[in-house]
């Protein structure tokens, strides 16, 4: 799950993270009148979607006058904010965060995600904050210095200082910069994070260290304990489908190809998609329906499958584990007359009770393509979106 930028400063802040002051609205008659309570004479417009590279896509604006504090509420509430995560489609802004201005000595970056490698908290930092710190990580790893954390150690004050010398900090702010750090910590461990980011960390001209920007992510097998993150949750930055999924304990994302994919298990999803690509075609979503999938489980799957007006064509592959084929080929028959399927269907399954599922499927009379291993459905799929058999 994600968050917005507000939502995260209001996190950090929390934990003694430094910020600019700002104000969430959804107006610009809002907007104006956050201006006049933050006070100054320099403000920033900031879109809020769960995306990066909103200032190069237009969603950020630094304003000097109130009128332009509503002009520029005015252009950016109700954008088509494209940016270089969100696709060509771009998000609908409905929300800004008007913020008073900072007197900028210099960006840098910091973020902390989970490493499995080492079982740690990667904290990594560098002197080359802003919107490029992609291109800075591919072109210059060296200028990414990282500190792994033991989380039954925590993060030590030694590492933070040594990690702002390593990225520019002078000495006079070394304390603070170290402070953002074991706050941005203590916040990631407390909240379930699996990311968070300040791009850019800014050292301001008094010597201030501040979170300029803040992104966050959680991992959402912990959201049952994080009431108060969850209720951040905006459901209006996230894909239908894959809220409609989620209702059902499916696992379930959307891609940009035309073959749906459905699967029990999340690595043998994985391998299928590989396949259909390995066979010229293009996976339409990732869908997972776990190990114990039940025909109500199976037709919500297609129906969300269905909805996606690009899809040609479904494959159906299954390892009968924990999952019977027969249980999973009564499920995809009830959903197929259920949905009223008009697309090619192939079916592939493989396991317990295998000869029993196939029965059922040969015998439903429906126009199922039947095979035995994952390259020839991955072929036969991958035909029927060409308009062959």
């Amino acid at each position: 799950m994600k968050i917005h930028e507000y939502q995260a400063k209001e996190i950090l802040r929390a934990y003694g993270v430094r910020t600019p002051q700002g104000v969430p609205c959804f107006s610009e008659v809002e907007a104006e009148a956050a201006a006049l309570q933050l006070g100054g004479e320099i403000w920033v417009v900031k879109a809020q979607i769960h995306a990066g590279g909103r200032g190069k896509g237009g969603g950020v604006k630094v304003v000097k006058s109130l009128a332009d504090v509503k002009s520029a509420a005015s252009s950016i509430l109700g954008m088509q904010l494209i940016t270089h995560q969100t696709g060509p489609g771009g998000q609908l802004v409905k929300r800004i965060l008007v913020e008073e201005g900072a007197q900028i000595e210099k960006e840098l970056y910091v973020g902390m995600v989970v490493d499995r490698e080492t079982q740690t908290v990667c904290l990594m930092a560098s002197s080359e904050g802003g919107m490029d710190i992609e291109e800075v990580a591919a072109s210059s790893p060296e200028k990414i210095h990282k500190v792994f954390i033991d989380p039954e150690q925590g993060l030590d004050r030694q590492q933070a200082l040594k990690l702002n010398e390593e990225i520019g900090i002078p000495f006079g702010s070394a304390e603070k910069g170290a402070d953002l750090f074991e706050g941005l910590y203590r916040a990631f461990i407390d909240i379930d994070a699996s990311l968070a980011e300040i791009n850019p960390m800014i050292l301001t001209v008094g010597g201030d260290v501040l979170a300029l920007d803040a992104k966050m992510n959680f991992d959402s097998n912990a959201l049952f304990r994080q009431p108060d993150i969850l209720a951040m949750r905006d459901l209006d930055e996230e894909d239908p489908a894959e809220i409609q999924a989620s209702k059902f304990d499916l696992s379930y994302i959307s891609l940009d190809g035309d073959i749906g994919c459905l699967v029990n298990g999340a690595g043998l999803a994985m391998a299928t998609m590989d396949v259909i690509k390995l066979f010229g075609g293009e996976p339409a979503n990732f869908l997972d329906v776990g190990g114990g999938a039940t025909t109500e489980k199976v037709t919500e799957a297609f129906k969300i499958m269905l909805s996606n007006p690009n899809l040609k064509a479904i494959l159906v592959n299954i390892f009968g584990g924990i999952m019977q084929c027969d249980v999973i080929a009564t499920g995809v028959v009830e959903a197929a007359k259920q949905v009223d399927l008009t697309v090619p269907l192939v079916v592939r399954m493989k396991g317990t009770n295998e000869g029993l599922g196939k029965q059922i499927l040969a015998e439903s009379g429906l126009p199922i393509i039947s095979s035995e291993t994952m390259a020839d459905a991955a072929q036969q799929v991958v035909a029927a979106t060409r308009g062959a058999q």
